[in-house]
């Protein structure tokens, strides 16, 4: 048991990383392949010893080796998350079929988590390689009953849609197209129960933020973290939660 954790933490580590370059790179439209990773002050192309993952910024302080300028956290930061949620899906859902489709959906909450902090951005190219993904994953894991998996897309992209309409674009574009995603996902109950927890999440976090000044009112902010909390407290505990809260109506 704890040799499988170990490697899925390391394996989460590693593809951290790489959710890192897809995040930053695809949302702005370049390639994920050339060139290589280098520091965006000097330039100075990145040797292996400078991309163990986590550990190369620790190591350098979390400074370039060649200018020492400072190296943004979210690589470190993102890479741990994404080795500490492969390890409590498996931790949660054990040996069986649906620990494929957590992974898949903690490393689509990462990359698009990336993308939206630095830009605001969720890639289209993203969410269409993973609709596919998730798409056949679901027709050999289904939910039950199978059928949940399309109204629960379908609930996602019109609620959200539905908001963005009244609200006159208070809603992403990016943000419609993720939901319609996740609800295949999550059924179309947990993808309500994940988007009143993602706007909880937002309205907490938020006026936390404007408290302590590193919010400005009326100024935007990514939604995108809120939705991938949200969405992995409902997809592990939705259920719970429903259960809980159904006991206070009878």
């Amino acid at each position: 048991m704890l040799l499988i954790q170990t490697y899925l933490f390391i394996l989460g580590l590693t593809l951290g990383s790489f959710y890192n370059v897809v995040g930053l790179r695809v949302a702005a439209g370049e390639s994920i392949v050339r060139p290589r990773s280098s520091c965006p002050g000097c330039g100075h192309v990145l040797g292996a010893r400078e991309l163990i993952p986590v550990l190369s910024y620790m190591m350098q302080k979390g400074k370039c080796r060649s200018c020492e300028a400072r190296i943004s956290p979210l690589y470190p930061i993102m890479e741990l998350l994404t080795g500490i949620l492969f390890v409590l899906s498996f931790r949660l859902l054990g040996f069986q079929l649906e620990l494929l489709v957590a992974l898949t959906l903690v490393s689509l909450l990462i990359i698009i988590t990336v993308s939206d902090l630095r830009y605001m951005i969720i890639s289209d190219k993203v969410l269409l390689f993973f609709l596919s993904l998730l798409v056949i994953e679901r027709l050999f894991i289904p939910l039950t009953p199978w059928w949940d998996m399309l109204i629960g897309g379908a609930v996602g992209f019109g609620l959200l849609l539905l908001i963005a309409i009244l609200s006159k674009g208070g809603m992403g574009g990016g943000d419609i197209k993720l939901y319609g995603v996740l609800g295949l996902v999550l059924g179309w109950k947990l993808v309500l129960v994940s988007f009143f927890l993602a706007t909880l999440f937002g309205a907490v976090i938020g006026m936390f933020g404007m408290m302590v000044g590193k919010v400005q009112r009326g100024k935007h902010m990514p939604f995108g973290p809120f939705i991938a909390l949200g969405v992995l407290v409902a997809y592990f505990y939705g259920t719970e939660l429903l259960n809980w809260y159904f006991t206070f109506l009878i």
